[in-house]
C-alpha cells in the first residue's frame, strides 16, 4: 500500500501507478450473497449446472459484484494520511471488459489521473483496473472519483 502524508503529496504523485493489491478468489457464495443483495439470481450467475452449457462454461461474477469490490482493493492500493474523510464521489466510466467465471482471482491496480483542489477538500479522478489472473484483458476498468475532506 502506497501512503501519502497528506493530499499535496497525493496531488504531486498524479500521472504514477499504485498497486497491485492482492489477489482475491471470486467464490460461488460471494456471488450467491451478491444475488441476493441485489435481487438479480440471473442463471448465468446462480445455477452452475444449467451455465455450464452456457456462453461462459460456468458460472460468472455480477459486473456489478467486480464494481463493488473497488473500495476494497482501494483500501490496499493507497492511502492519504491528515484529512479528516475520504467519499467515494461516484464514477466518470465504468467498462466490463472481460467476465469473471467463479473460481476465478481478481486483483486491482490504479492510475492516479488528477487531483483538484477545491474549497476544503481535494477531488480525484483515479482509474482502477481489475485484472483476472491468467486473462489477457482486465475484467473491468473504472474511473473512480473520490473527494477527499481536509
Amino acid at each position: 500500500m502506497k501512503v501519502f502524508s497528506g493530499l499535496d503529496e497525493f496531488a504531486a504523485a498524479v500521472g504514477s501507478e499504485v498497486g497491485p493489491t492482492e489477489w482475491m478468489e471470486i467464490t460461488q457464495d460471494r456471488v450467491n450473497l451478491f444475488a441476493d443483495a441485489t435481487d438479480d439470481h440471473q442463471w448465468i450467475h446462480v445455477d452452475p449446472e444449467k451455465a455450464a452449457g452456457g456462453p461462459f462454461g460456468g458460472t460468472i461474477a455480477h459486473g456489478l459484484l467486480t464494481l463493488s469490490l473497488l473500495p476494497h482493493f482501494t483500501h490496499q492500493l493507497y492511502r492519504v494520511d491528515n484529512i479528516a474523510m475520504a467519499i467515494n464521489y461516484g464514477y466518470n466510466k465504468v467498462r466490463f471488459i472481460t467476465p469473471v467465471k467463479v473460481g476465478a482471482s481478481v486483483r486491482a491496480r490504479a492510475r492516479i489521473d488528477d487531483v483538484a483542489k477545491l474549497d476544503g477538500a481535494a477531488q480525484a479522478t483515479v482509474t482502477v483496473t481489475v485484472e483476472i489472473d491468467g486473462a489477457a484483458k482486465p475484467a473491468a476498468v473504472a474511473e473512480s472519483i473520490v473527494r477527499f475532506i481536509g
